[in-house]
C-alpha cells in the first residue's frame, strides 16, 4: 500500500486536530500503515480534501465533506486511539 495522505480536521483547527494527528500517527504505526498526517481546521480541510486519501474529523462534521473524493471518517471520541484504529481497520484496510 502506498503512503496514505491523511488530514485531521477539527472545528477550530488548532488544539484538537493536533491531538487527533498524534493519536492517528500511533494508530497507523501500530497497524503498520505508512501515513503522512496533516492537521487543520474544518474549512481548510474541506477545501484541501481532494488532495488527500483520508479525512478524519468529529462525527458531527462529516456532512461538511459531502462530494469530496477522500474517504471521510467521523470519530465519536476524538481522543480514542482505539476507535481510530478500529475505523482505520474497517474503513481503509478492509475496503482495499
Amino acid at each position: 500500500m502506498a503512503k496514505l495522505k491523511v488530514i485531521a480536521a477539527c472545528g477550530s483547527g488548532m488544539g484538537s486536530s493536533q491531538i487527533i494527528k498524534m493519536k492517528l500517527e500511533k494508530a497507523f504505526k501500530k497497524l503498520g500503515i505508512d501515513a503522512e498526517i496533516y492537521h487543520t481546521n474544518v474549512g481548510d480541510a474541506k477545501s484541501q480534501a481532494n488532495n488527500f486519501d483520508v479525512v478524519f474529523c468529529s462525527a458531527s462534521l462529516v456532512g461538511t465533506f459531502t462530494g469530496v473524493k477522500a474517504t471521510v471518517i467521523g470519530l465519536k471520541n476524538l481522543l480514542s486511539e482505539k476507535e481510530m484504529a478500529e475505523k482505520i481497520q474497517s474503513e481503509i484496510i478492509d475496503k482495499k
